[in-house]
This record gives C-alpha cells, sequence and structure tokens, in this order.
C-alpha cells in the first residue's frame, strides 16, 4: 500500500477521533478548579444551610457539629450534622464555612480550638 492511498484510508478515522475528542471535553463542563491547594467552585454559591433538628447529646463532653454543604465534583451534597468529642486539649468547635474570593467560592474546614 502506498504512503498516498494510507494518508487517504486514515483522514476520516482522524477526522472521527478529534471530533470524539471535542464531545468529549464538552460533556462534562468543569465547575470547579484547583488554585492553591483549594478547591474553587465558580458558578453558583452554595444554597442556605439547612435546619437541622439537634437531637440529645449522647454524653455531657460532646459537641455539636452543625451539617454543611459539601462540593461533591458535580453538585453540592449535604453532610449532617453530628455530636463529636473534643480533640485533646481542644473544648470548642469553629465551624467550617464558606468563603469567595475572586477565584469563586471554597469550603474553608471547621476545627477544634
Amino acid at each position: 500500500m502506498s504512503n498516498r492511498r494510507l494518508r487517504v484510508t486514515l483522514a476520516p478515522l482522524a477526522a472521527a477521533l478529534c471530533i470524539a475528542a471535542g464531545a468529549c471535553a464538552t460533556a462534562a463542563p468543569r465547575h470547579e478548579r484547583v488554585y492553591r491547594e483549594r478547591v474553587y467552585v465558580a458558578y453558583r454559591p452554595p444554597p442556605p444551610a439547612r435546619v437541622e433538628v439537634v437531637t440529645v447529646s449522647p454524653g455531657p463532653s460532646y459537641v455539636w457539629v452543625k451539617g454543611h454543604y459539601r462540593w461533591d465534583g458535580r453538585d453540592y451534597a449535604w453532610a449532617p450534622g453530628r455530636w463529636e468529642r473534643p480533640a485533646r486539649g481542644y473544648q470548642a468547635w469553629q465551624p467550617g464555612h464558606w468563603a469567595h474570593d475572586r477565584h469563586g467560592w471554597y469550603y474553608v474546614e471547621g476545627r477544634w480550638r
């Protein structure tokens, strides 16, 4: 088979691969990006927090950690609140929160203090 005939035969295959690659690239738009080790959600803010019913504490030393929306890679998903014991040497829970800057929305994790 000559080189010319091989090029002609592969041309439709190459065109089909380019079209398929372009379709894959646009099929799932990226709504997030990572910048300075933060995952940013660029297209919309998180929904308002849900109202949760705080259950009875399992013990006197437990602290309620309220629920929040987390980003699951495609959309916001609710992570329900829970009771936790403080980490050794800590007494209070500083809740996490969503913050915004010029790159989009990002979640600041809660921590013990």
